[in-house]
């Protein structure tokens, strides 16, 4: 495998694991570039805003693992918006499992240490070490089950959202990094939506359904074994 394909392949790992998130656990993979702009914010809405970021804290620090699923969509400029379903399973610290399904079938596990994206259509494996993997501290600190929204976060309120019952956050790292709209359920603070644009205009976004938090998961679902004949390609995820 050349180094030109091994590069293309760790590019569409980053676009197809933009985001992880649900259940108030945000991780966010590769530079998506994110041009989002918030808007002025009143002084009770300020007051509410950190009321609802210690309730999220408070969430994230509660949930161990979860299992969702999710409709993934990327939509690009110029062209048709292209949908994915799938599962995924998170548990602290840093152990996670996306299966895609058809039309284009994938799997995204990490045991806390390597990252490993199967694309059966190729029949290929990128391997990355999670670390490397992972372009922002904040992100880091969430995925490995040490995060504080307040601490890592600018939070803000997006210009525009959907009338759908949820409530909008914007959160952008304070060390560098990308801005990504949340949907929260008010309620339960579990994280229903994503949305991420890129500086090109393309946008990915995630809705996820059927959330279980603090449920048992086997071992098996983060190990990842090399189906035969696949090909291996390690990358040490630096541009």
């Amino acid at each position: 495998m050349n180094k030109i394909r091994a590069g293309a392949r760790l590019a569409r790992v980053a676009i197809l694991a933009a985001i992880l998130t649900a259940a108030g656990v945000i991780a966010i993979f590769g530079d998506g570039g994110a041009r989002v702009v918030a808007r002025e914010t009143t002084a009770a809405e300020t007051t509410n805003l950190k009321a609802l970021l210690a309730r999220l804290q408070r969430h994230y620090q509660e949930t161990e693992s979860f299992g969702a699923s999710f409709k993934q969509t990327i939509t690009r400029v110029g062209a048709p918006p292209k949908d994915r379903d799938g599962t995924v399973y998170y548990e602290k610290p840093g152990r996670i499992r996306f299966e895609f399904s058809d039309p284009q079938p994938e799997t995204i596990v990490s045991d806390g240490i390597l990252l490993h994206d199967y694309d059966p259509g190729l029949n290929q494996v990128m391997e990355t070490p999670l670390k490397n993997a992972i372009k922002t501290q904040a992100a880091a600190a969430f995925l490995l089950g040490v995060g504080n929204v307040q601490r890592d976060f600018r939070a803000a309120l997006p210009p525009s959202h959907p009338s759908d019952g949820l409530t909008y956050v914007l959160l952008t790292p304070k060390r560098g990094g990308d801005a990504i709209e949340i949907g929260l359920d008010p309620h339960t603070m579990n994280i229903m939506t994503m949305r991420l644009q890129d500086a090109l205009g393309n946008v990915t976004s995630l809705q996820f359904s059927d959330i279980e938090t603090n449920i048992p998961i086997e071992a098996s679902r983060f190990q990842f074994k090399t189906p035969d004949g696949a090909d291996v390609v390690t990358s040490s995820g630096t541009p």
